[in-house]
């Protein structure tokens, strides 16, 4: 007989990414880099939740900015000027990567990526995007379908698939079978164009890509595969669509990842970060041009809560903060956190460490064959001793996340962290590598 749920279990929420034998943490309190669950147990974040806390759990800024903003006016329809939302979309222009101005706002990272998708096949006439194999562009059906992840992208499409999505492989050296980092750089690119060549120049409307890959493996591309893409699309008139939902608002040691990159996108999409996840928020930032265009033509979409003031106080409130020190922490502790993860390489089960920032991956794999000790694209019934670095580091008090694939993890601190909040979470990190294998 099956078992019969309390009443509790029956008309409690059912967590996002949710496993029946899953052990769900319950969290009710958050302070700095810390937060609290049920039983009174404080924890590490070094995951920054779903790596979006940029600013820490009690940045009092974005909550009095958003208590102000919701007994002067709680709610204003997305069809209508807001001074809140003008002001937010002002600083975000002040900030975006070369003339990059703030286009469109949405309510999630997902929604985002499938607005600049909408408006670049509207600009350019084209229908096909392409993303890369090892990639996470969002959980919804439009969004799924341009995700490289099987995990996300199967799930959707177990019932139906959507049109227009393409795929090419990642710069990582698996894909070409080189670790030279120039050589990488022109074998990913000239895989690119040879996928937009066969695919029709024509028909490709955007390239869509994380400037360093995030729950994928926080892989940064090699030295100049970024300006080669640049190159390419330029060349066949394929607009360059960055996804900064993980890599935005000081994650990567500057406003955000193409900043670090040197390179200007034709679309910007961004979440998470602008509000530190204080509120829902998300959008599109554009080439001039291309916003000019739809200014002119019109734009027959839009969401209930795209912009919602509350939210965008929040964000004008955060950025405040990341501008007041917090960008500047995280670029100067970044070296400090790459050389105490890379102590991690100690260990022969630790295969890779790679990032940029505050984002970055520990990936692990059988020493002898250089093969993933489990795979779970290929074996998800298997034990995965990853889930067990992850369960022993929860253990110690520190919180990070698995990875996708699972045969890695990713550690994305917020920004206010400091050098001693790095060790502990590295040294619980290196006792639970220890446990695990």
């Amino acid at each position: 007989m099956a078992n019969v749920p309390t009443a509790a279990e029956a008309t409690g929420a059912v967590p996002h990414w949710y496993a029946p034998d899953g052990d769900v943490l319950s969290l009710v309190e958050g302070s700095g880099a810390r937060v609290t669950d049920d039983d009174g147990e404080e924890y590490l974040d070094f995951v920054s939740q779903l790596y979006c806390v940029n600013a820490g759990h009690d940045e009092d800024r974005i909550v009095d900015a958003m208590t102000e903003q919701a007994r002067r006016i709680p709610y204003v329809a997305s069809s209508k000027d807001s001074p809140t939302r003008d002001a937010l979309a002002a600083r975000l222009t002040e900030v975006s990567p070369g003339d990059l101005v703030t286009g469109f706002f949405s309510v999630s990272g997902s929604e985002a990526n499938e607005l600049a998708a909408h408006l670049a096949r509207e600009y350019t006439d084209g229908h096909t995007v392409l993303t890369r194999w090892r990639s996470y562009h969002g959980g919804t059906y439009g969004a799924a379908s341009f995700t490289g992840d099987p995990e996300t992208r199967a799930t959707v499409e177990r019932h139906a698939a959507t049109t227009g999505a393409g795929k090419f492989l990642p710069p990582i050296p698996r894909a070409f079978g080189t670790d030279d980092p120039a050589e990488l750089a022109d074998r990913a690119a000239d895989h690119l164009e040879f996928v937009i060549r066969n695919e029709g120049p024509d028909s490709v409307a955007a390239v869509l890509m994380e400037p360093v890959g995030g729950t994928s493996g926080s892989y940064p591309a090699p030295p100049g595969y970024v300006e080669r893409v640049r190159e390419i699309c330029d060349e066949f008139g394929v607009l360059l669509v960055a996804d900064e939902v993980i890599t935005g608002f000081g994650r990567c040691g500057d406003w955000f990842g193409m900043d670090t990159e040197g390179v200007v996108p034709d679309l910007l999409t961004f979440a998470k970060g602008v509000t530190s996840a204080y509120a829902p928020l998300a959008g599109v930032l554009a080439r001039p041009d291309v916003a000019a265009h739809f200014r002119d033509a019109g734009l027959d979409l839009g969401q209930t809560f795209a912009g919602h003031p509350v939210a965008c106080a929040a964000g004008v409130a955060a950025l405040d903060a990341y501008e007041e020190g917090l960008i500047d922490n995280c670029a100067a502790l970044a070296p400090y956190l790459e050389q105490r993860l890379r102590d991690l390489e100690s260990h022969d089960a630790v295969a890779d460490v790679r990032g940029r920032g505050f984002l970055w991956g520990v990936e692990f794999a059988d020493p002898e064959t250089g093969e993933p000790f489990v795979d779970p694209r290929v074996d998800g019934d298997a034990d995965n001793p990853v889930d067990g670095v992850l369960k022993a580091a929860r253990e110690r008090g520190v919180l990070v996340g698995g990875g996708r694939p699972n045969f890695q993890l990713t550690v994305a601190p917020p920004l206010c962290v400091d050098r001693d909040d790095i060790d502990e979470a590295v040294d619980a990190l290196d006792a639970a590598v220890t446990e695990a294998f």
